[in-house]
Protein backbone atom coordinates (compact mmCIF):
# COMPACT_ATOMS: atom_id res chain seq x y z
CA UNK A 1 0.00 0.00 0.00
CA UNK A 2 1.38 3.40 -0.97
CA UNK A 3 1.17 6.46 1.28
CA UNK A 4 0.25 8.42 -1.86
CA UNK A 5 -2.68 6.17 -2.85
CA UNK A 6 -6.37 6.83 -2.34
CA UNK A 7 -6.80 3.75 -0.16
CA UNK A 8 -4.20 4.79 2.40
CA UNK A 9 -6.11 7.72 4.03
CA UNK A 10 -9.13 5.42 4.40
CA UNK A 11 -6.92 2.72 5.91
CA UNK A 12 -5.23 5.10 8.35
CA UNK A 13 -8.46 6.77 9.49
CA UNK A 14 -9.88 3.35 10.28
CA UNK A 15 -6.69 2.31 12.10
CA UNK A 16 -6.43 5.42 14.25
CA UNK A 17 -10.14 5.68 15.07
CA UNK A 18 -10.14 2.13 16.49
CA UNK A 19 -6.65 2.46 18.01
CA UNK A 20 -7.63 5.40 20.23
CA UNK A 21 -10.40 3.33 21.83
CA UNK A 22 -8.17 0.44 22.94
CA UNK A 23 -5.87 -0.33 25.86
CA UNK A 24 -2.14 -1.00 25.34
CA UNK A 25 -2.48 -4.76 24.87
CA UNK A 26 -5.14 -4.44 22.20
CA UNK A 27 -3.49 -1.39 20.62
CA UNK A 28 -0.43 -3.52 19.84
CA UNK A 29 -2.57 -6.34 18.50
CA UNK A 30 -4.55 -3.92 16.35
CA UNK A 31 -1.39 -2.24 14.99
CA UNK A 32 0.15 -5.66 14.28
CA UNK A 33 -2.93 -6.71 12.32
CA UNK A 34 -2.93 -3.36 10.47
CA UNK A 35 0.78 -3.68 9.67
CA UNK A 36 0.37 -7.13 8.13
CA UNK A 37 -2.66 -5.91 6.17
CA UNK A 38 -0.64 -2.89 4.97
CA UNK A 39 2.29 -5.09 3.88
CA UNK A 40 0.11 -7.85 2.43
CA UNK A 41 -1.73 -5.32 0.26
CA UNK A 42 0.99 -5.81 -2.40
CA UNK A 43 1.18 -9.59 -2.08
CA UNK A 44 0.04 -11.54 0.99
CA UNK A 45 2.79 -14.10 0.41
CA UNK A 46 5.41 -11.55 1.47
CA UNK A 47 3.96 -11.69 4.99
CA UNK A 48 5.52 -15.13 5.40
CA UNK A 49 8.96 -13.49 5.23
CA UNK A 50 7.99 -11.11 8.02
CA UNK A 51 6.79 -14.07 10.10
CA UNK A 52 10.04 -15.94 9.39
CA UNK A 53 12.24 -13.02 10.48
CA UNK A 54 10.12 -12.41 13.56
CA UNK A 55 10.07 -16.03 14.77
CA UNK A 56 13.75 -16.59 13.92
CA UNK A 57 15.09 -13.63 15.86
CA UNK A 58 12.62 -14.00 18.73
CA UNK A 59 13.78 -17.61 19.18
CA UNK A 60 17.49 -16.87 18.75
CA UNK A 61 17.43 -13.88 21.13
CA UNK A 62 15.94 -15.97 23.94
CA UNK A 63 18.38 -18.80 23.26
CA UNK A 64 21.25 -16.30 23.51
CA UNK A 65 19.91 -14.96 26.79
CA UNK A 66 19.60 -18.41 28.38
CA UNK A 67 23.19 -19.59 27.87
CA UNK A 68 26.59 -18.26 28.88
CA UNK A 69 28.46 -20.79 26.73
CA UNK A 70 30.26 -18.52 24.27
CA UNK A 71 30.58 -21.25 21.67
CA UNK A 72 26.83 -21.86 21.67
CA UNK A 73 26.13 -18.12 21.65
CA UNK A 74 28.26 -17.71 18.51
CA UNK A 75 26.44 -20.61 16.91
CA UNK A 76 23.04 -19.07 17.69
CA UNK A 77 24.15 -15.72 16.30
CA UNK A 78 25.47 -17.42 13.17
CA UNK A 79 22.10 -19.11 12.64
CA UNK A 80 20.36 -15.73 12.88
CA UNK A 81 22.77 -14.02 10.49
CA UNK A 82 22.68 -16.86 7.97
CA UNK A 83 18.89 -17.03 8.14
CA UNK A 84 18.36 -13.29 7.64
CA UNK A 85 21.11 -12.78 5.09
CA UNK A 86 20.11 -15.99 3.32
CA UNK A 87 16.57 -14.74 2.74
CA UNK A 88 17.83 -11.30 1.72
CA UNK A 89 20.48 -12.78 -0.55
CA UNK A 90 18.09 -15.18 -2.25
CA UNK A 91 15.38 -12.67 -3.05
CA UNK A 92 17.60 -9.68 -3.81
CA UNK A 93 20.95 -10.98 -5.05
CA UNK A 94 20.58 -14.51 -6.48
CA UNK A 95 20.15 -13.42 -10.10
CA UNK A 96 22.73 -10.65 -9.70
CA UNK A 97 25.49 -13.01 -8.56
CA UNK A 98 24.45 -15.71 -11.04
CA UNK A 99 24.60 -13.21 -13.91
CA UNK A 100 27.91 -11.76 -12.70
CA UNK A 101 29.43 -15.23 -12.47
CA UNK A 102 28.28 -16.00 -16.00
CA UNK A 103 29.93 -12.83 -17.34
CA UNK A 104 33.14 -13.60 -15.41
CA UNK A 105 33.33 -17.18 -16.73
CA UNK A 106 32.66 -16.01 -20.28
CA UNK A 107 35.70 -13.73 -20.03
CA UNK A 108 37.96 -16.76 -19.53
CA UNK A 109 36.46 -18.89 -22.28
CA UNK A 110 33.54 -20.61 -20.59
CA UNK A 111 29.95 -20.04 -21.65
CA UNK A 112 27.79 -21.74 -19.02
CA UNK A 113 24.01 -21.52 -19.13
CA UNK A 114 23.51 -20.11 -15.64
CA UNK A 115 20.31 -20.88 -13.74
CA UNK A 116 18.25 -17.80 -12.86
CA UNK A 117 14.87 -17.33 -11.22
CA UNK A 118 11.96 -15.02 -11.87
CA UNK A 119 11.98 -13.56 -8.36
CA UNK A 120 9.80 -10.67 -7.17
CA UNK A 121 11.71 -8.48 -4.71
CA UNK A 122 9.64 -8.15 -1.51
CA UNK A 123 9.03 -4.55 -0.48
CA UNK A 124 11.26 -3.28 2.32
CA UNK A 125 13.15 -6.56 2.80
CA UNK A 126 16.50 -4.76 3.20
CA UNK A 127 15.06 -2.49 5.90
CA UNK A 128 13.37 -4.99 8.18
CA UNK A 129 16.14 -7.57 7.72
CA UNK A 130 18.73 -5.08 8.98
CA UNK A 131 16.40 -4.09 11.81
CA UNK A 132 15.95 -7.64 13.10
CA UNK A 133 19.65 -8.42 12.67
CA UNK A 134 20.56 -5.38 14.77
CA UNK A 135 18.23 -6.62 17.51
CA UNK A 136 19.85 -10.07 17.68
CA UNK A 137 23.39 -8.65 17.55
CA UNK A 138 22.54 -6.24 20.39
CA UNK A 139 21.18 -9.13 22.48
CA UNK A 140 24.35 -11.11 21.73
CA UNK A 141 26.53 -8.18 22.84
CA UNK A 142 24.42 -7.58 25.94
CA UNK A 143 23.33 -4.14 24.79
CA UNK A 144 19.64 -4.98 25.05
CA UNK A 145 17.44 -7.55 26.76
CA UNK A 146 15.35 -9.95 24.68
CA UNK A 147 11.72 -8.89 24.35
CA UNK A 148 9.27 -10.61 26.69
CA UNK A 149 6.14 -9.61 24.78
CA UNK A 150 5.95 -11.48 21.46
CA UNK A 151 3.23 -9.18 20.09
CA UNK A 152 5.32 -6.09 20.83
CA UNK A 153 8.36 -7.69 19.19
CA UNK A 154 6.37 -8.71 16.12
CA UNK A 155 5.12 -5.11 15.91
CA UNK A 156 8.70 -3.84 16.22
CA UNK A 157 9.58 -5.88 13.12
CA UNK A 158 6.49 -4.94 11.10
CA UNK A 159 5.36 -1.46 12.30
CA UNK A 160 3.69 -0.22 9.12
CA UNK A 161 4.75 3.47 8.98
CA UNK A 162 8.45 2.57 8.70
CA UNK A 163 8.22 -1.02 7.47
CA UNK A 164 9.12 -0.62 3.80
CA UNK A 165 11.51 2.36 3.73
CA UNK A 166 12.66 2.97 7.29
CA UNK A 167 14.04 4.53 9.30
CA UNK A 168 15.85 1.40 10.48
CA UNK A 169 15.01 1.51 14.18
CA UNK A 170 17.08 0.00 16.99
CA UNK A 171 15.30 -2.27 19.46
CA UNK A 172 16.49 -0.30 22.49
CA UNK A 173 14.79 2.79 21.08
CA UNK A 174 11.54 1.48 19.59
CA UNK A 175 10.70 -1.63 21.64
CA UNK A 176 10.30 0.23 24.99
CA UNK A 177 7.76 2.53 23.30
CA UNK A 178 5.72 -0.52 22.30
CA UNK A 179 5.62 -2.01 25.78
CA UNK A 180 4.41 0.99 27.79
CA UNK A 181 1.26 3.09 27.78
CA UNK A 182 1.49 5.75 25.10
CA UNK A 183 0.45 9.38 25.38
CA UNK A 184 -1.89 10.47 22.61
CA UNK A 185 -4.25 13.32 21.99
CA UNK A 186 -4.32 16.85 20.64
CA UNK A 187 -0.58 17.44 21.20
CA UNK A 188 0.50 14.35 19.24
CA UNK A 189 -2.00 15.10 16.48
CA UNK A 190 -0.83 18.71 16.28
CA UNK A 191 2.85 17.78 16.03
CA UNK A 192 2.29 14.86 13.66
CA UNK A 193 0.15 16.60 11.06
CA UNK A 194 2.82 19.14 9.88
CA UNK A 195 5.31 16.29 9.38
CA UNK A 196 2.78 14.45 7.24
CA UNK A 197 1.84 17.55 5.24
CA UNK A 198 5.43 18.55 4.51
CA UNK A 199 6.22 14.93 3.67
CA UNK A 200 3.41 14.78 1.11
CA UNK A 201 4.47 18.15 -0.30
CA UNK A 202 8.05 16.93 -0.76
CA UNK A 203 6.94 13.67 -2.34
CA UNK A 204 3.93 14.62 -4.45
CA UNK A 205 4.64 18.23 -5.41
CA UNK A 206 8.43 18.25 -5.72
CA UNK A 207 9.69 14.68 -6.27
CA UNK A 208 6.84 13.43 -8.48
CA UNK A 209 6.87 16.62 -10.55
CA UNK A 210 10.58 16.15 -11.27
CA UNK A 211 10.17 12.45 -12.08
CA UNK A 212 9.23 12.85 -15.80
CA UNK A 213 12.13 15.26 -16.33
CA UNK A 214 14.58 12.86 -14.68
CA UNK A 215 13.21 9.95 -16.71
CA UNK A 216 13.59 11.88 -19.94
CA UNK A 217 17.16 13.08 -19.37
CA UNK A 218 18.47 9.74 -18.07
CA UNK A 219 16.71 7.68 -20.74
CA UNK A 220 17.76 9.92 -23.63
CA UNK A 221 20.95 11.82 -22.70
CA UNK A 222 21.87 12.30 -26.35
CA UNK A 223 18.82 14.52 -26.88
CA UNK A 224 19.86 17.12 -24.29
CA UNK A 225 22.59 19.71 -24.03
CA UNK A 226 25.39 19.33 -21.52
CA UNK A 227 23.87 22.03 -19.29
CA UNK A 228 20.51 20.25 -19.39
CA UNK A 229 22.20 17.02 -18.39
CA UNK A 230 23.78 18.80 -15.44
CA UNK A 231 20.35 20.02 -14.40
CA UNK A 232 19.03 16.50 -14.97
CA UNK A 233 21.47 15.31 -12.29
CA UNK A 234 20.43 18.18 -10.01
CA UNK A 235 16.82 17.19 -10.63
CA UNK A 236 17.51 13.60 -9.55
CA UNK A 237 19.45 14.80 -6.49
CA UNK A 238 16.40 16.81 -5.43
CA UNK A 239 13.94 14.08 -6.45
CA UNK A 240 15.56 11.28 -4.46
CA UNK A 241 16.00 13.51 -1.42
CA UNK A 242 12.41 14.80 -1.43
CA UNK A 243 11.06 11.33 -2.22
CA UNK A 244 12.96 9.60 0.59
CA UNK A 245 12.83 12.33 3.23
CA UNK A 246 9.17 12.88 2.32
CA UNK A 247 8.49 9.22 3.12
CA UNK A 248 10.35 9.59 6.43
CA UNK A 249 8.37 12.71 7.35
CA UNK A 250 5.07 10.96 6.62
CA UNK A 251 6.15 7.86 8.55
CA UNK A 252 7.26 9.90 11.55
CA UNK A 253 4.10 12.00 11.48
CA UNK A 254 1.85 8.92 11.36
CA UNK A 255 3.80 7.23 14.16
CA UNK A 256 3.67 10.38 16.29
CA UNK A 257 -0.12 10.46 15.94
CA UNK A 258 -0.06 6.90 17.31
CA UNK A 259 2.05 8.02 20.28
CA UNK A 260 5.30 6.55 18.92
CA UNK A 261 8.43 8.54 18.09
CA UNK A 262 10.60 7.38 15.19
CA UNK A 263 14.13 8.66 14.70
CA UNK A 264 14.93 11.45 12.27
CA UNK A 265 16.53 10.03 9.12
CA UNK A 266 17.67 13.27 7.45
CA UNK A 267 19.11 16.55 8.64
CA UNK A 268 19.45 18.93 5.68
CA UNK A 269 22.11 16.75 3.97
CA UNK A 270 22.67 19.11 1.04
CA UNK A 271 23.86 21.76 3.51
CA UNK A 272 26.83 19.51 4.34
CA UNK A 273 30.28 21.06 4.06
CA UNK A 274 32.12 17.75 3.65
CA UNK A 275 31.35 14.21 2.54
CA UNK A 276 31.76 13.01 6.14
CA UNK A 277 29.15 15.50 7.26
CA UNK A 278 26.88 14.41 4.40
CA UNK A 279 26.82 10.83 5.69
CA UNK A 280 25.91 12.08 9.15
CA UNK A 281 22.91 13.87 7.66
CA UNK A 282 21.80 11.49 4.87
CA UNK A 283 19.92 8.23 5.61
CA UNK A 284 21.12 8.48 9.21
CA UNK A 285 19.60 5.17 10.30
CA UNK A 286 21.51 3.23 7.60
CA UNK A 287 24.82 5.08 7.93
CA UNK A 288 24.79 4.60 11.72
CA UNK A 289 23.85 0.91 11.24
CA UNK A 290 26.75 0.36 8.84
CA UNK A 291 29.11 2.11 11.24
CA UNK A 292 27.99 0.22 14.38
CA UNK A 293 27.48 -3.28 12.96
CA UNK A 294 29.89 -3.46 10.03
CA UNK A 295 32.66 -0.85 10.24
CA UNK A 296 33.26 -1.37 13.97
CA UNK A 297 33.01 -5.16 13.60
CA UNK A 298 35.71 -5.04 10.91
CA UNK A 299 37.97 -3.24 13.36
CA UNK A 300 36.99 0.37 12.72
CA UNK A 301 39.95 2.66 13.29
CA UNK A 302 41.52 0.47 16.00
CA UNK A 303 44.01 -1.41 13.82
CA UNK A 304 46.04 1.30 12.15
CA UNK A 305 45.49 3.84 9.40
CA UNK A 306 45.65 1.51 6.42
CA UNK A 307 43.22 -0.97 7.97
CA UNK A 308 40.91 1.96 8.79
CA UNK A 309 40.78 2.99 5.13
CA UNK A 310 40.20 -0.62 4.03
CA UNK A 311 37.38 -1.01 6.56
CA UNK A 312 35.84 2.24 5.40
CA UNK A 313 35.94 1.17 1.76
CA UNK A 314 34.46 -2.26 2.49
CA UNK A 315 31.66 -0.66 4.50
CA UNK A 316 30.72 1.73 1.73
CA UNK A 317 30.93 -0.96 -0.98
CA UNK A 318 28.52 -3.13 1.01
CA UNK A 319 26.40 -0.05 1.67
CA UNK A 320 26.19 0.46 -2.08
CA UNK A 321 25.25 -3.17 -2.66
CA UNK A 322 22.57 -2.88 0.04
CA UNK A 323 20.82 -0.34 -2.17
CA UNK A 324 20.49 -2.60 -5.17
CA UNK A 325 21.66 -5.73 -6.96
CA UNK A 326 23.70 -3.98 -9.65
CA UNK A 327 27.35 -3.00 -10.10
CA UNK A 328 26.32 0.64 -10.52
CA UNK A 329 25.31 0.70 -6.84
CA UNK A 330 28.62 -0.90 -5.86
CA UNK A 331 30.45 1.78 -7.84
CA UNK A 332 28.32 4.46 -6.18
CA UNK A 333 29.27 3.11 -2.75
CA UNK A 334 32.91 2.73 -3.77
CA UNK A 335 33.16 6.37 -4.88
CA UNK A 336 31.68 7.50 -1.57
CA UNK A 337 34.19 5.23 0.20
CA UNK A 338 37.00 6.90 -1.75
CA UNK A 339 35.61 10.35 -0.86
CA UNK A 340 35.48 9.45 2.84
CA UNK A 341 38.98 8.01 2.76
CA UNK A 342 40.42 11.13 1.13
CA UNK A 343 38.60 13.36 3.62
CA UNK A 344 39.90 11.30 6.54
CA UNK A 345 43.43 11.69 5.15
CA UNK A 346 42.92 15.45 4.89
CA UNK A 347 41.70 15.67 8.50
CA UNK A 348 44.95 14.03 9.76
CA UNK A 349 43.27 12.56 12.82
CA UNK A 350 41.11 15.58 13.64
CA UNK A 351 37.37 15.12 14.08
CA UNK A 352 35.21 17.09 11.63
CA UNK A 353 33.18 19.86 13.27
CA UNK A 354 29.65 19.67 11.87
CA UNK A 355 28.14 22.06 14.42
CA UNK A 356 30.07 25.33 14.12
CA UNK A 357 29.10 27.62 11.25
CA UNK A 358 30.63 30.86 10.03
CA UNK A 359 33.95 30.46 11.86
CA UNK A 360 36.60 32.99 10.86
CA UNK A 361 36.44 36.31 8.98
CA UNK A 362 35.07 34.71 5.81
CA UNK A 363 33.39 31.82 7.59
CA UNK A 364 29.97 31.84 5.97
CA UNK A 365 31.40 32.44 2.50
CA UNK A 366 33.82 29.54 3.00
CA UNK A 367 30.95 27.36 4.26
CA UNK A 368 28.93 28.19 1.14
CA UNK A 369 31.83 27.19 -1.13
CA UNK A 370 32.18 23.89 0.77
CA UNK A 371 28.43 23.23 0.52
CA UNK A 372 28.41 23.76 -3.25
CA UNK A 373 31.51 21.62 -3.71
CA UNK A 374 30.14 18.77 -1.57
CA UNK A 375 26.79 18.91 -3.36
CA UNK A 376 28.55 18.44 -6.69
CA UNK A 377 30.64 15.55 -5.35
CA UNK A 378 27.42 13.85 -4.25
CA UNK A 379 25.61 14.72 -7.48
CA UNK A 380 28.37 13.11 -9.54
CA UNK A 381 27.75 9.81 -7.75
CA UNK A 382 23.98 10.06 -8.33
CA UNK A 383 24.67 9.43 -12.04
CA UNK A 384 25.82 5.88 -11.22
CA UNK A 385 23.00 5.43 -8.70
CA UNK A 386 20.34 6.35 -11.27
CA UNK A 387 21.85 4.89 -14.46
CA UNK A 388 20.71 1.37 -15.48
CA UNK A 389 24.28 0.26 -16.28
CA UNK A 390 27.91 1.37 -16.01
CA UNK A 391 28.15 1.99 -19.77
CA UNK A 392 25.02 4.13 -19.64
CA UNK A 393 26.44 6.14 -16.73
CA UNK A 394 29.60 6.83 -18.74
CA UNK A 395 27.47 7.88 -21.70
CA UNK A 396 25.57 10.32 -19.50
CA UNK A 397 28.78 11.73 -17.97
CA UNK A 398 30.28 12.15 -21.43
CA UNK A 399 27.17 14.04 -22.55
CA UNK A 400 27.57 16.39 -19.57
CA UNK A 401 30.90 17.45 -21.06
CA UNK A 402 30.60 17.30 -24.85
CA UNK A 403 26.91 17.81 -25.72
CA UNK A 404 25.98 21.26 -26.98
CA UNK A 405 22.65 22.99 -27.24
CA UNK A 406 20.26 25.32 -25.46
CA UNK A 407 19.26 25.19 -21.81
CA UNK A 408 15.60 24.08 -21.54
CA UNK A 409 14.94 22.57 -18.09
CA UNK A 410 16.44 25.22 -15.79
CA UNK A 411 13.22 26.85 -14.39
CA UNK A 412 11.55 23.70 -13.03
CA UNK A 413 14.69 22.42 -11.31
CA UNK A 414 15.48 25.85 -9.90
CA UNK A 415 12.02 26.21 -8.36
CA UNK A 416 12.31 22.78 -6.78
CA UNK A 417 15.77 23.62 -5.41
CA UNK A 418 14.54 26.89 -3.91
CA UNK A 419 11.55 25.13 -2.32
CA UNK A 420 13.63 22.44 -0.65
CA UNK A 421 16.23 24.97 0.56
CA UNK A 422 13.48 26.99 2.27
CA UNK A 423 11.93 23.85 3.80
CA UNK A 424 15.29 22.54 5.05
CA UNK A 425 16.31 25.87 6.56
CA UNK A 426 12.98 26.12 8.38
CA UNK A 427 13.19 22.54 9.63
CA UNK A 428 16.84 22.80 10.63
CA UNK A 429 16.30 25.78 12.91
CA UNK A 430 12.92 24.76 14.37
CA UNK A 431 13.20 20.94 14.51
CA UNK A 432 10.30 19.04 12.96
CA UNK A 433 8.48 22.08 11.60
CA UNK A 434 7.64 23.41 15.07
CA UNK A 435 7.80 26.91 13.60
CA UNK A 436 4.41 26.23 12.00
CA UNK A 437 2.80 26.58 15.45
CA UNK A 438 4.65 29.78 16.29
CA UNK A 439 3.29 31.88 13.44
CA UNK A 440 -0.04 33.69 13.64
CA UNK A 441 -3.10 31.45 13.13
CA UNK A 442 -4.09 33.21 9.92
CA UNK A 443 -0.75 32.57 8.24
CA UNK A 444 -0.62 29.07 9.68
CA UNK A 445 -3.94 28.25 8.00
CA UNK A 446 -2.78 29.85 4.75
CA UNK A 447 0.45 27.83 4.79
CA UNK A 448 -1.11 24.48 5.67
CA UNK A 449 -3.96 25.09 3.24
CA UNK A 450 -1.50 25.88 0.46
CA UNK A 451 0.57 22.77 1.16
CA UNK A 452 -2.53 20.60 1.28
CA UNK A 453 -4.03 22.21 -1.83
CA UNK A 454 -0.83 21.85 -3.85
CA UNK A 455 -0.44 18.20 -2.79
CA UNK A 456 -4.06 17.37 -3.68
CA UNK A 457 -3.77 19.19 -7.02
CA UNK A 458 -0.60 17.38 -8.09
CA UNK A 459 -1.86 14.09 -6.63
CA UNK A 460 -4.97 14.41 -8.77
CA UNK A 461 -2.76 15.03 -11.77
CA UNK A 462 -0.86 11.77 -11.14
CA UNK A 463 -3.85 9.84 -9.77
CA UNK A 464 -4.05 7.33 -12.63
CA UNK A 465 -0.64 5.93 -11.61
CA UNK A 466 0.75 7.15 -8.25
CA UNK A 467 4.53 7.19 -8.34
CA UNK A 468 6.00 4.65 -5.89
CA UNK A 469 8.64 5.84 -3.43
CA UNK A 470 12.11 5.29 -4.87
CA UNK A 471 13.45 3.42 -1.85
CA UNK A 472 10.66 0.82 -2.07
CA UNK A 473 12.84 -1.00 -4.61
CA UNK A 474 15.64 -1.40 -2.06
Amino acid sequence: MLFNSLIFPVFFLLVISVYYQLNLKWQNRWLLLASYFFYGWWDWRFCTLLIFSTVLDWTISHALHKTTDQRKRKQFLTVSLLGNLGVLGFFKYFNFFAGSLQVLLSQVGFNPDMFTLNIILPMGISFYTFQTMAYTIDVYKGKTEPANDFTAFALYVSFFPQLVAGPIERAKRLLPQLTKVRTMGYATLKSGIPLIMFGYFKKVVIADSLSPLVESTFNNPGMYSNIDLWFGVYAFAIQIYCDFSGYTDIARGIARMLGIELMSNFSAPYFSRSITEFWRRWHISLSSWLKDYLYVSLGGNRKGKMRTYVNLMITMLIGGLWHGAAWTFVIWGGIHGLYLTIHKLMLKGRKPDIQAWGVGPFGYFTDLIKIVFTFHLVSFTWVFFRAPSFDFALKYLKGMIVNSGELTIFPQVSLALIAIIIIDIAQRYSKDYNWVFKIKPYWRYVLTGSLLGASILVFGWHYSSPTPFIYFQF
